[in-house]
């Protein structure tokens, strides 16, 4: 609806797979969903997120869209996709913004769990996978984005955010691949479960 090739986002699909595919067969390891949504009444909704949503084109966060009211928790557009679901045990965490903790349980959740380094994958690279890299560096842990898990509608975009992460010796975290990443756990010994 935004006239964005969504085809670029898919790209990371199989990557994710990989990666929640691999972390599933570890131990201790929690894996946590994010999305971005409101609330059905949109009392969460900033005016001025409501309006730049809208400013050139007729798609306005909570209007009627394909899947439902565009960027509203419950509606069949606002979940994740089936090939990604979480699985019995994995945390969702509903934001309101483009940062992860924003406005979220989610730094009280990783404190809880003693959690200290992110894996970081999802769409777009430039803004929710940036922002919740930032926002996580500024809370002191450590973030690994997961280059070919993430994506954007803008390939100039993706390659420009991935390079401000590992910046000036990972001024925001690392980077790395999902194969890399899965290769990493499997010459430590491969799965974890029991």
């Amino acid at each position: 609806m935004l006239g964005n090739d969504v085809s670029k986002l898919a790209r990371a699909i199989e990557p994710c797979k990989r990666v929640l595919q691999c972390m599933r067969q570890q131990k201790d390891v929690l894996i946590l969903h994010t999305r971005e949504g409101h609330r059905p009444c949109t009392s969460d909704l900033y005016v001025e997120k409501k309006r730049r949503s809208g400013s050139t084109l007729p798609t306005v966060i909570g209007t009627d869209g394909p899947k439902g009211r565009i960027l509203i928790r419950g509606e069949d557009g606002h979940d994740i996709i089936s090939d990604l679901y979480p699985k019995e045990g994995e945390p969702v965490i509903d934001k309101p913004g483009k940062g992860s903790f924003y406005a979220t349980d989610l730094e009280l959740i990783l404190r809880a769990q003693r959690i200290t380094t992110l894996l970081v994958c999802g769409v777009t690279t430039e803004v929710c996978v940036h922002t919740t890299i930032r926002e996580a560096n500024d809370r002191g842990f450590h973030c690994i984005a997961i280059a070919d898990a993430c994506a954007s509608y803008t390939d100039k975009f993706h390659e420009s955010a991935l390079e401000m992460i590992s910046a000036q010796g990972g001024i925001f975290g690392s980077v790395t691949t999902s194969e890399q990443l899965v290769a990493a756990f499997e010459a430590h010994g491969g799965p974890k479960t029991d």
